[in-house]
This record gives structure tokens, C-alpha cells and sequence, in this order.
């Protein structure tokens, strides 16, 4: 009964999930969605037109589907860590449950 109603659970949060992702999708038409880094340099403009950075970036990648690559090669990265972190306490608090 406990791993029916867990298995329920799960389904219910990936549907939320997919909603969640979905859902901005289809509200907002005809937008365009661009990164939290042009955003800003926009806002910077606009507040300081003659602010000049101070800082210039070690390795400029070669186009816009390198940096995309790149962003999503630290995206996964990212959500393996974190899924790997959350299936081994998962697995600890399991396996030390079973034992009492």
C-alpha cells in the first residue's frame, strides 16, 4: 500500500513538473527568451551608458552554439550532481531503516 501511494506521489510531481514547463510556454506568446546575461548588460546600459567593464572574460567561445553547449554541458552536470547526492542520502536513509 506504502509503494503504491509513493508511486502515485512521484507521478504527481513529474506532471507538475512537465506543467510547470509548459505552462510559461503557452501563456506567453510571440516572447522571447533570452539570458539573465544580456538582460543585464541591457539594464547597465540604460542606468550607465558610459560604463565600460572592468573584467574581460579568460576564453571567449567561438559562437553561440559553443556557449549554448557549454551551458548545457554545466546544466547537466549540475542536475546529475544533485540527483546523485539525492539517491545516495535516499539510499542511506534506506538501507538504515531496514536495519531497524
Amino acid at each position: 500500500m506504502k509503494r503504491q501511494r509513493t508511486s502515485w506521489n512521484n507521478w504527481l510531481l513529474i506532471s507538475g513538473v512537465i506543467l510547470l514547463a509548459i505552462i510559461p510556454l503557452l501563456a506567453i506568446r510571440d516572447s522571447e527568451f533570452s539570458g539573465a546575461d544580456g538582460q543585464a548588460e541591457a539594464v547597465i546600459g540604460e542606468i550607465q551608458p558610459e560604463y565600460e567593464a572592468w573584467f574581460e572574460p579568460l576564453l571567449t567561445p567561438p559562437g553561440g552554439e559553443t556557449e549554448s553547449l557549454l551551458f548545457a554541458l554545466q546544466a547537466g552536470i549540475g542536475a546529475g550532481t544533485i540527483g546523485y547526492v539525492i539517491g545516495l542520502y535516499r539510499g542511506k536513509h534506506e538501507r538504515n531503516s531496514t536495519f531497524k
